[in-house]
C-alpha cells in the first residue's frame, strides 16, 4: 500500500510545497493537487515537480469541461516530462454549480465526455499518428459543417516521456464508478467508508471490471482521511475538525436532489441524517448541520487514535481494495507531519 496526501494550501502554496519536500523524505509516495475554482492546478504541479525528485504528483482533479481533450493530454504530457514520469492525471466532472456558475459551460453528458477524453488522451500520448477521433461529443478534426472545414489531423509535436500516463477518475455514482472500473487506471472516491464500500459500489465495480481491457493493470484506489496518532481522548477529538467538511459536502455541495455526496451518505445508510444535514445547511444553519453529522461517520472516515487503532483502520482500507492510503497528517505535541508519514508508512507495510 502506497501513501498519498492532498496538498495543504494553508500557509500559502510555496510553504505547502516545501512541506511536500519534507514529506517526500519521510516516504510519501504521491501528492494530489486540487484545482477547484482556485489557482490552476498545472502551474502548481509544475512548481512541485521542480522541487521534488521522487514523489509522484497527481491532479485531483482537473475538470473535464475546462479544457479540450487534446489540451488535457498536452498538459498531462508536459507535467509528466517536467517530473520525469511522475505524473498522474486525475479527472472529474465537478458539479453544475461550479461548471455552469464559474466557467459558464453547460454541465452535460459527464460520463460520455469523460470516456471520450480518456480515449483521446491515450491516443495523443502514444503518438502513433495524427489524432483522429469520431465520438459523440468530440470530433477531431472538426468535420465540415461544424467549422470552417479546414481542420487538419495533427499529432503532438513533442515526444511524451511515457506513451501512457495513469488516468484516475473521481467518481461516486453507480454508472460513473462502473465506467471507472472499465476504463481508468485509478479511482478517486470521496467520503469513503471501507466497511460500507462494497455494499455501495461492489456491483458497479464488478460490472466495470468485467468489461475492462486486459491490457490495463488492476484498478488503483486512493482513499483515507485525517491521520492523528497518539493516546488520549484529545487525539480522538481531532475527528471534530472534519465535521464542517462533511456537512459542507453532504449538505451544501449541490442542490436539493442534485448532490452526489448526499446520495452517497444515503447509500451508506444515513438517509435520515443526510436529509437533516442538507435541509439545515441549505437554510443557512451551518452549525446545526455540522452538529447533525453522525459521530460514527466521522470515525469511519478518519484515522485518529492510538497506533494499534490506526493499524486496524489501515487494515480495513486494505481489505476494501485501497492501493494508495490517502492521509491528511495532523501532528500532536512533539510530532511533525513527516513523523506521521513515517509511522503510517511502516504500519501500511
Amino acid at each position: 500500500m502506497k501513501i498519498s496526501t492532498m496538498l495543504d494550501y494553508s500557509g500559502g502554496f510555496k510553504r505547502s510545497a516545501q512541506n511536500v519536500v519534507e514529506l517526500e523524505k519521510a516516504g510519501l509516495d504521491l501528492v494530489w493537487v486540487a484545482e477547484a475554482y482556485g489557482f490552476d492546478g498545472p502551474s502548481l504541479m509544475g512548481y512541485l515537480a521542480a522541487l521534488t525528485e521522487n514523489v509522484e504528483i497527481g491532479s485531483a482533479i482537473l475538470t473535464i469541461y475546462t479544457r479540450t481533450p487534446t489540451l488535457m493530454a498536452m498538459t498531462g504530457a508536459g507535467l509528466d516530462a517536467l517530473s520525469d514520469g511522475r505524473f498522474h492525471l486525475g479527472l472529474g466532472a465537478s458539479g453544475p454549480q461550479v461548471i455552469e456558475g464559474f466557467h459558464g459551460v453547460p454541465y452535460d453528458a459527464p460520463l460520455g465526455r469523460t470516456r471520450e477524453i480518456a480515449a483521446i488522451c491515450r491516443q495523443v500520448w502514444k503518438r502513433e499518428g495524427p489524432v483522429e477521433f469520431d465520438g459523440k461529443y468530440y470530433q477531431l478534426p472538426l468535420p465540415a459543417g461544424k467549422g470552417t472545414g479546414l481542420g487538419k489531423a495533427l499529432k503532438i509535436i513533442t515526444h511524451p516521456v511515457r506513451p501512457t500516463i495513469p488516468i484516475w477518475l473521481a467518481a461516486l455514482g453507480e454508472k460513473n464508478v462502473e465506467m471507472t472500473a472499465e476504463i481508468a487506471d485509478g479511482w478517486i472516491p470521496h467520503l469513503f467508508i471501507p466497511e460500507k464500500a462494497h455494499k455501495v459500489w461492489g456491483a458497479s465495480l464488478a460490472a466495470g471490471t468485467a468489461k475492462r481491457d486486459a491490457s490495463l493493470a488492476p484498478l488503483m484506489l486512493t482513499a483515507g482521511g485525517m491521520l492523528a496518532i497518539g493516546e488520549g481522548d484529545d487525539v480522538i477529538a481531532l475527528r471534530e475538525k472534519v465535521r464542517p467538511m462533511v456537512a459542507l459536502y453532504v449538505g451544501g455541495m449541490g442542490a436539493k436532489g442534485k448532490n452526489f455526496y448526499n446520495d452517497v451518505a444515503v447509500r451508506y445508510g444515513y438517509e435520515k441524517e443526510a436529509e437533516v444535514i442538507q435541509d439545515l445547511y441549505l437554510s443557512g444553519k451551518k452549525a446545526e448541520a455540522e452538529a447533525a453529522v453522525p459521530d460514527e461517520f466521522l470515525e469511519l472516515t478518519t484515522l485518529c487514535g492510538p497506533e494499534a487503532y490506526v493499524a486496524d483502520r489501515i487494515a480495513a482500507y486494505k481489505e476494501a481494495g485501497v492501493t494508495h492510503l490517502q492521509v491528511a497528517p495532523v501532528p500532536t505535541a512533539g510530532q511533525r507531519p513527516a513523523d506521521l508519514i513515517e509511522t503510517v508508512k511502516r504500519l501500511a507495510g
